[in-house]
């Protein structure tokens, strides 16, 4: 009976992960796509984060190099290739200025890109997964046949085009705040009663 319990909490588990990747990836794109107000303090923590991030994921490209040929240089290749996606991104945002700060909406198209090469990769995995199962993988590493490398290329478009776009978001933030505002939007000069 408790193997009973088990077997059918892992598949509960299972069923909850199959239907909340594309709901949350869905809720990604809806978000990626809204307008909202360019603030320093989380443009910097997410900077930060995301460093962080690429500096753990290039370690971790490097270590399974390895094993799967190629690895390191299908991770540097997949952050140069999301930096460009980060620059045609910053062209094709539109910006807001406003005396309540710097609104921004990313371009939904790039957005788009950004989550189907994530939903690609998912569904590119559990495929090559199934297939390595069943047939099994010959003279093929587990690693290599799951298309690791593949894999780490796909992370590092999002995560290039994560860092380029925050950089350039930091850098029109800072270009904002420097600009004076406009003598329109400057608050009403008071003049003096005689």
């Amino acid at each position: 009976m408790p193997v009973l319990v088990v077997l059918l909490a892992l598949l509960g588990v299972l069923l909850f992960l199959v239907v909340a990747i594309p709901f949350s990836l869905v809720m990604r794109y809806r978000a990626g796509k809204a307008r909202r107000l360019a603030r320093g303090w989380v443009v910097t923590a997410n900077l930060v984060g995301l460093s962080i991030s690429i500096v753990l994921f290039l370690a971790g490209a490097a270590v399974t190099s390895f094993w799967v040929p190629r690895a390191f240089v299908y991770g540097l290749g997949g952050i140069g290739a999301g930096g460009i996606l980060g620059i045609l991104g910053l062209l094709a945002t539109r910006w807001e200025p406003r005396p309540q700060g710097l609104f921004f909406t990313p371009n939904r198209w790039l957005v788009l890109v950004v989550t189907l090469v994530v939903a690609a990769r998912i569904s590119f995995g559990a495929w090559r997964a199934w297939h390595a199962w069943h047939h099994g993988t010959g003279e093929v590493g587990w690693l290599e046949a799951f298309g690791v490398a593949q894999s780490l290329a796909a992370g590092a478009i999002v995560l290039g085009y994560y860092l380029v776009y925050l950089l350039g978001l930091r850098q029109r933030l800072r270009a904002h705040a420097a600009r004076p505002l406009p003598a329109s939007s400057a608050a009403p000069a008071r003049t003096r009663r005689r």
